[in-house]
């Protein structure tokens, strides 16, 4: 396994780095500063593994103002994946239940446009809640990251944000209730090398405090996801190019009770496996 941050070193430009024992390996000094074209290059595993033990500069972690691992790649999201997610839809709008029930069970997956690789939120930036919205929750998710020819190449944690009334008032508000300034987090790093089936047994956790205190905690399976890796990749690339790779979220199945909403100043911290932490504090946009 390995795993590759982007992130800043003093007031510099944007690096790529190795994470490696002591700190992080400066893959910039070596010529690699490019997400997508390392990625388009296939076979990044090796191309990373022959560079360890190189003597390339090693930063410490704590002097690395860690980025979201995205620099030309998309950002797109499955819905109703879980069950948990379905039933939560369903109850959010009458009007909208019997949509839900048929995407959950129809051969064809709900995909939609999450975010530009710029407006993509990392590790201890904020994420956004709408003012004009009373419902507002996060979504822990597992982040895949396909390469330009489709190829899963690695996966990183998510956050889906999402305002649980307007999608609910109706689905043809989805866009406003999920793709809005703060609304997706990544991070903290793209981790390489690692196997669906591997993958499947991770849990998902995530935590939310409140004035220091915990307010939601919850945690699900990645194992309890629907559909396949690659069913989700074969519909996401139909129709579709990404010449810098894309990442797809892959939906939630925790959902706060109906009582819960997102406040100012929140924190929520996600956790998936070995892939890491996603911390983001909360603010209004």
């Amino acid at each position: 396994m390995i795993q590759i941050i982007r992130f800043q070193s003093g007031p510099g430009p944007v690096r790529l780095g190795l994470l490696c024992p002591g700190g992080v390996m400066d893959l910039t000094s070596a010529g690699i500063n490019d997400l997508g074209l390392l990625l388009h290059g296939g076979a990044p595993v090796r191309a990373l593994e022959s560079l360890q033990g190189s003597g390339l500069p090693v930063i410490p972690l704590g002097q690395a103002c860690v980025l979201a691992p995205a620099d030309q790649q998309e950002v797109w999201a499955a819905g109703v994946t879980y069950l948990r997610s379905k039933k939560a839809r369903m109850e959010e709008s009458d009007f909208s239940a019997s949509a839900y029930d048929r995407v959950y069970e129809a051969p064809r997956p709900e995909l939609f446009f999450k975010a530009l690789p710029s407006k993509v939120s990392g590790p201890g930036a904020s994420v956004g809640i709408r003012r004009d919205a009373k419902w507002n929750v996060p979504e822990p998710e597992l982040a895949l990251v396909f390469d330009p020819r489709g190829e899963l190449v690695g996966y990183s944690i998510g956050n889906d944000m999402s305002s649980r009334d307007i999608e609910g008032e109706n689905l043809l508000y989805l866009p406003q209730a999920k793709t809005y300034k703060r609304s997706c987090a990544l991070g903290p790093a793209l981790t390489l090398g690692v196997s669906e089936a591997e993958a499947r047994s991770w849990r998902i956790s995530i935590s939310i405090h409140r004035g220091g205190v915990s307010v939601f905690d919850g945690e699900t399976s990645v194992g309890q996801i629907k559909r396949t890796f690659s069913e989700l990749r074969d519909y996401l690339f139909s129709s579709q190019e990404f010449p810098g790779g894309v990442v797809l979220l892959t939906g939630t199945g925790i959902v706060p009770p109906d009582s819960f909403t997102l406040a100012a100043g929140d924190r929520v911290r996600i956790e998936i496996g070995p892939l890491g932490v996603l911390e983001n504090p909360v603010e209004v946009v």
